[in-house]
């Protein structure tokens, strides 16, 4: 049987940013090897006219449904299988099976290997597959199964140009639960931690130098963690990871984290704002604003007036000068157009971005995501510009998804693109490298600066007001 699996692109350009895509190594190992089994990526890649196959997976993000959908239809014959799998058929089923034989919801472990079980228990004949008799139309994870060896050099790579960085995962899932994050969609369950010793294996086979944990948040608790930057420290690579706020004051951890490798932590800092915060369900950013190193996971009583805010300000900045005393730098991720923003807090939010000297900064419209609380609260409220925004075509990249409550769509798109373009100039790209010491404290350190921001400046030009 030939199967043919496509990671869908966004939008119809290529971009400069493609890190590989874990699924497809997955998918290489829990594939049977009697099958035949091609990988497209189509952010690198052209897609062929057409394809000869007996199953077409695609691999699908919000962003790229509408094209997805397309390609289904282009690809579809009679005698052959649709299938789509990630974070949109997990949160839409009844809209993709539309537009597919079969939606996969959850983790690939459970999905795609009784997928497989069941395609190869009924055999297609000259009209094609039936599903409905052993093939399902819906594969539903339990979202419980054992993380296990991924093989970080799978020949599904092999001649794809990716950026050099090997991609490990050593949990599933978050521990927090945040008003506009899509991963509770995913893994709506307990975080699952992979063995040590699999994650050690993992790096130390890896080819590249540098590693990217692609873990939602790598800092479950402080003993695992720990755990994991003692036996990581021996491999001597160099990695970066998504992690919490709530490390910038634990010195100790950041210590450990620096001396096994760690070069760069990308911290979702989200809003200046506490009652916007507060929505978001942000707890740990919350403590850290209101009481700093003093006790940075408690919460107090509600405080109110400029100095307070000045105060809370204060305690971030403090977080984040902590976290560059320990040589690590910081890429910044920003949410904008919570009910509390302004036109002028968006500026605020650059300003503060530029002041502190971030490695990298998104400036993001806050996104509706199917799948998640806010987009649920967003519905009901009746604030939802496009009922389906991904399947808009009037809908253009960087637009406001919906109505905020403190400004208009177009003070929200063009405050967002103002901040996404002036950061990313290049006197104030060098300006962030030579004012902050950790960006340029080593040859590593200013290879990678360099090299993130020309490609987010070169993305964000790419993306900013096109079509999906």
């Amino acid at each position: 049987m030939k199967i043919v699996f496509i990671k869908v692109n966004m939008m119809y350009s290529k971009g400069r940013d493609a890190l590989k895509p874990l699924v497809f190594a997955l998918i290489e190992k829990l594939t049977p090897p009697e099958h035949e089994l091609i990988f497209y990526d189509e952010r690198i890649e052209a897609l062929p006219d057409t394809l000869d196959a007996d199953i077409i997976a695609f691999s699908v993000e919000t962003f790229a449904a509408r094209h997805a959908y397309e390609l289904a239809e282009k690809y579809k014959r009679k005698d052959n299988l649709t299938v789509m799998g990630g974070f949109h058929p997990t949160a839409m089923e009844e809209e993709v099976l539309e537009h597919a034989d079969i939606v996969l919801k959850g983790d690939a472990e459970d999905t795609w290997r009784q997928l497989m079980e069941d395609v190869s228990g009924e055999k297609a004949d000259k009209s094609g597959f039936l599903p409905g008799h052993r093939i399902k139309r819906v594969y539903s994870s339990q979202n419980a199964c054992h993380m296990s060896y991924v093989d970080p050099n799978s020949s599904c790579y092999r001649g794809k140009k990716y950026l050099p960085l090997a991609m490990i995962q050593a949990s599933r899932g978050c521990k927090f639960n945040c008003d506009f994050c899509s991963i509770k969609s995913l893994y709506p369950g307990d975080v699952r931690q992979k063995e040590t010793g699999i994650v050690v294996r993992e790096i130390r086979e890896s080819r590249e130098k540098l590693v990217f944990f692609i873990d939602d948040n790598l800092f479950f608790d402080e003993e695992s963690a720990k755990a994991l930057f003692k036996a990581i420290k021996p491999l001597k690579k160099k990695w970066a990871c998504q992690i919490s706020l709530e490390i910038a004051f634990k010195d100790e951890l950041l210590d450990m984290m620096y001396e096994s490798g760690c070069f760069m932590v990308l911290i979702g800092l989200e809003s200046l704002n506490e009652d916007n915060l507060r929505i978001m369900k942000k707890s740990a950013n919350i403590g850290i604003m209101r009481n700093g190193r003093e006790n940075p996971l408690r919460e107090t009583g509600r405080r109110e007036g400029k100095n307070a805010a000045d105060d809370d300000i204060m305690h971030l900045e403090e977080a984040l000068k902590n976290i560059y005393r320990h040589n690590i730098m910081i890429y910044g991720m920003f949410v904008l157009g919570y009910d509390h923003d302004t036109a002028g807090s968006i500026k605020d939010t650059y300003e503060f971005a530029m002041r502190n000297n971030l490695t990298v900064a998104n400036f993001n419209p806050l996104m509706i995501l199917p799948g998640t609380q806010l987009f649920l609260r967003m519905k009901e409220e009746g604030r939802l510009r496009f009922e389906k925004w991904w399947l808009d075509p009037s809908y253009r990249y960087g637009d406001a998804m919906y109505y905020p409550g403190s400004m208009s769509t177009e003070e929200l798109r063009d405050g967002c693109k103002s901040a996404r373009y002036d950061f990313n100039t290049w006197k104030n790209i060098f300006k962030r490298l030579l004012r902050e010491k950790v960006n340029h404290r080593s040859l590593l350190n200013i290879t990678v600066f360099l090299a993130i921001n020309l490609i987010s400046r070169s993305e964000i030009h790419r993306k900013q007001g096109k079509s999906l």
